[in-house]
């Protein structure tokens, strides 16, 4: 077919086809195959029944056909993408007011989508999306635009129609959750995922355009995952505070990781056997202008949002690399500094690459740069990509640290798969461990496999010189908390590792019970 022919079926399609192809045609094929047979007789009866078939048969333009512009789709699912969705929210918006119809966008988000990645490879991921962009395709009208949005996140904009309410919307929320809620089959295996959904009727956008209809969309998404998994929610105006109040948040720490208010802050580790220091651990702080210093729980969630964790990761990196050079140049013995990595960090196939040329760009041996990975991320992330992450971190020559231990459910298989070097004791088992004689015997069996497993341990949250005590008797190698010493920025860790080597120098030593 050239190229005219096909512009022409295309226009043609455009126009014939949302009238002849669907319900409203079907409905009425007997009656006008039934009129041309008494009108006419039975050649107009025959020339109907063949017509109108081979007029469907040359206006049908397949999806891929009706696909957008390179510009405005997903390169994953060939969707529409951001800038396609509110292009057709605008248009939609524009039509309504002309025509008297109106318009609504609803954004769908897989629930734990960010945990799936973890435990899945890319492949299956990239395989759950397309699945659940093709069931969105299949319940949504044939002119309703569907678009994949970040992560897993999807949009739908609603073709004008007379009437879209609330109703309406909850209902269709409804199909397009019990879709997504098909079982889709990976390597054989059925994988169940839920969705919460959030929309916007344009009569309630605070402004009327497709940007703000689909951002009050997402707004009410928000609330809905606040809620549960499988909640839907609509936009009202109570929402409105709301979504400015987190716009300017993702807007603020992004800005104030960017001019350096966030940044490492360090909390030493010391050997219960010796007393000396054996490395620092690098925690995120915000250091604001007014209101002080900001505890990572209460914006790393904000990161994560605006997709700023990889940036927050080599933050941290190079001002970690940059203390231990220091500590180096004031004489200081810094063995190690450990730094955390969240599952999105290990997703990344080049992060070895990464790690090699920023310990040669400071003139660092491997051994000096310990990884500390979670526990939870161990267990929930066993796909390729990780596992080659971790080894090739291992081969390079980097420690790995399994955080919060005991926290999950990691097996002695995992401590052997990922290489692990040490394994950091949670808080939760630390806890008045002077005290309480369960709290004693959970922790001694830790140790004991640890020791089996010729695994080093550490115990994390040590608040007391009773805990510490306990803990160095027991047998653990060395600990981390408030009895030794809180975060703190880099100028003040020189100070205070002169004071503290000043004071385990006349201090007796707390032989454990392995010595």
């Amino acid at each position: 077919m050239s190229a005219y022919l096909l512009h022409l079926r295309r226009r043609f399609g455009a126009v014939l086809y949302p009238a002849l192809y669907g319900p409203q045609i079907l409905a009425f094929m007997p009656a006008i195959t039934l009129a041309a047979y008494w009108m006419f007789g039975e050649t107009a009866l025959l020339t109907v029944a063949v017509v109108v078939p081979l007029l469907l048969a040359f206006a049908y333009v397949p999806p891929a056909a009706r696909r957008p512009p390179p510009s405005l789709r997903d390169g994953l699912t060939g969707l529409s993408n951001r800038s396609g969705l509110c292009e057709n929210l605008d248009q939609a918006i524009a039509r309504g007011a002309d025509r008297g119809t109106t318009t609504a966008c609803l954004v769908i988000t897989l629930d734990d989508f960010s945990q799936l990645q973890e435990r899945l490879n890319p492949a299956a991921t990239d395989s759950i999306l397309q699945r659940v962009a093709d069931q969105l395709a299949l319940v949504c009208r044939q002119n309703d635009t569907v678009a994949r949005l970040e992560d897993g996140g999807f949009g739908v904009a609603l073709h004008p129609m007379a009437r879209a309410d609330l109703e309406t919307l909850i209902q269709l929320s409804g199909r397009i959750q019990s879709a997504v809620s098909e079982p889709i089959s990976l390597d054989g295996r059925a994988q169940y995922v839920t969705a919460s959904i959030g929309f916007c009727l344009a009569s309630r956008s605070p402004e009327p355009n497709g940007k703000s209809i689909l951002q009050s969309a997402e707004s009410a998404m928000i609330e809905a995952r606040r809620s549960g998994p499988g909640a839907i929610r609509a936009f009202s105006a109570q929402m409105k505070p709301l979504l400015a109040e987190r716009s300017a948040q993702l807007d603020e720490v992004a800005a104030a990781l960017e001019q350096g208010q966030i940044r490492a802050w360090f909390q030493p580790q010391i050997s219960t056997d010796t007393g000396q220091v054996t490395g620092f651990e690098a925690l995120a702080r915000w250091v604001h202008p007014e209101r002080g210093i900001i505890p990572p729980a209460e914006f790393l969630s904000a990161l994560e949002a605006g997709g700023q964790l990889n940036r927050l990761n080599e933050v941290i990196l190079f001002q970690s690399l940059t203390a231990l050079r220091r500590w180096d140049q004031s004489g200081m013995t810094v063995p190690m500094v450990g730094i955390n990595f969240a599952g999105q960090d290990l997703q990344n196939p080049r992060i070895a690459d990464k790690l090699r040329w920023e310990l040669d760009r400071f003139s660092l041996t491997p051994d000096r740069l310990t990884v500390e990975i979670l526990e939870t991320v161990v267990t929930a992330m066993e796909n390729d990509v990780v596992t080659r992450n971790i080894a090739e971190i291992s081969k390079l020559g980097c420690g790995i640290d399994l955080d919060d231990f005991g926290t999950g459910t990691a097996s002695i298989r995992h401590l052997r798969q990922f290489t692990v070097n040490r394994i950091k004791i949670d808080r939760s088992f630390v806890s008045k461990v002077d005290r309480d004689h369960d709290q004693q015997r959970m922790i001694a069996a830790l140790l004991t496999m640890a020791e089996q497993l010729d695994i080093e341990t550490l115990a994390e949250g040590v608040e007391t010189a009773g805990e510490h005590a306990v803990l160095a008797q027991l047998g653990c190698n060395h600990v981390q908390g408030f009895a030794v010493a809180r975060a703190m920025p880099f100028e003040e860790t020189i100070g205070w590792y002169a004071r503290h080597n000043r004071k385990i120098s006349a201090a007796p030593k707390i032989r454990n019970k392995s010595k």
